[in-house]
């Protein structure tokens, strides 16, 4: 397929209602966090989500494993957990003719998706070792190179950092995840309609719709979407005001923001742009998929200051006046 065919966008969106439509057998509400995770997965990046425990994370991205009929590997963090828990290592095993010879045994990262399951629960140095699968697509083992699956997705889980027992994420791993998504607690309707459906029947099961190559697809057509010239540079221009100690940076900026976000944030709007584009039946970007996608591209890419942080300054309050001061085209 490509943005020649008739009705292309309607037929993309039409599969995102059938999407919505097979995860609501699964998850009820959250309608923000799933329209980002699907972003996620037709831009082809990577995403983490934040969240309390108990509000069906897992449930969500193996649901959404299934309905891509994706190989999927869940990997739990914890404080043990070594790096070749996660990429694998070589066992010496004998051969048919008596002989012993090294074999690697993949890891759980060899899978289309990923879910690194409270991944801030593990120490830096295990974190690390997603990062060359996370950026390249590839594992180091033994000075050996093996590729990962394609299409490769890692949907990271983790709690807020101030419950304990967690680490902070790297900054350069951070920076590999195209989205930051929060999940909060559900309104009372919703959570009730949660414990009604799983305290009385068996949810049903949730049914496949496509396969790897049709994502891999879909992603191919996502960066075929025309962007105005404008509104590229609005998403970059939204971007470079993140940067504090610059002769142009907002007083707000300077004071509230000790390292702002890098060229992967400008990529990453402009490219969740499109793919929010197609979802939404639109064979071209809007200024309003850029505002959508602000929050989950730069909390996680924008460091407030300690004085940000005394005042109670949150980096939501810092992206929210960025979108009312930045001219938008």
């Amino acid at each position: 397929m490509t943005l020649t065919e008739p009705n292309l966008a309607t037929q993309i969106q039409d599969a995102r209602d059938r999407i919505v439509g097979e995860l609501s057998k699964a998850i009820v509400g959250q309608h923000d966090v799933i329209e980002q995770l699907l972003i996620s997965l037709f831009a082809g990046g990577h995403c983490l989500i934040t969240g309390p425990p108990g509000l069906a994370k897992t449930l969500l991205v193996r649901s959404v494993a299934q309905i891509f009929h994706l190989d999927f590997s869940r990997i739990q963090f914890t404080p043990d957990l070594m790096p070749v828990d996660i990429v694998g290592t070589e066992i010496l095993e004998e051969t048919d003719q008596g002989h012993r010879a090294l074999s690697f045994v993949k890891g759980p990262v060899f899978a289309n998706v990923i879910l690194a399951d409270e991944i801030n629960r593990t120490p830096p140095k295990t974190q690390a070792a997603m990062l060359e699968a996370m950026q390249e697509h590839q594992v180091t083992a033994a000075g050996t190179r093996y590729e990962l699956p394609q299409p490769f997705f890692v949907l990271a889980t983790q709690n807020p950092i101030e419950m304990e027992g967690t680490y902070p994420l790297p900054e350069a791993q951070l920076d590999r995840f195209l989205f930051n998504v929060r999940i909060d607690y559900l309104p009372p309707e919703d959570e009730l309609a949660v414990v009604l459906r799983t305290t009385s029947t068996k949810p049903e099961p949730i049914e496949p719709l496509f396969s790897g190559e049709d994502v891999l697809r879909f992603q191919s057509i996502v960066r075929d979407v025309p962007i105005a010239q404008p509104i590229a540079e609005y998403a970059v221009r939204l971007v470079q005001a993140t940067r504090p100690a610059r002769p142009e940076t907002l007083d707000f900026i300077n004071e509230w923001v000790g390292w702002g976000a890098g060229t992967r944030a400008s990529q990453t709007l402009v490219l969740g742009a499109k793919a929010r584009a197609l979802l939404f039946g639109r064979a071209h970007v809007q200024t309003e998929d850029i505002v959508a996608l602000a929050h989950p591209t730069l909390r996680h890419r924008v460091l407030p200051t300690y004085k940000a942080e005394a005042e109670g300054v949150t980096i939501e309050k810092i992206i929210d006046q960025l979108l009312e001061t930045v001219p938008k085209p």
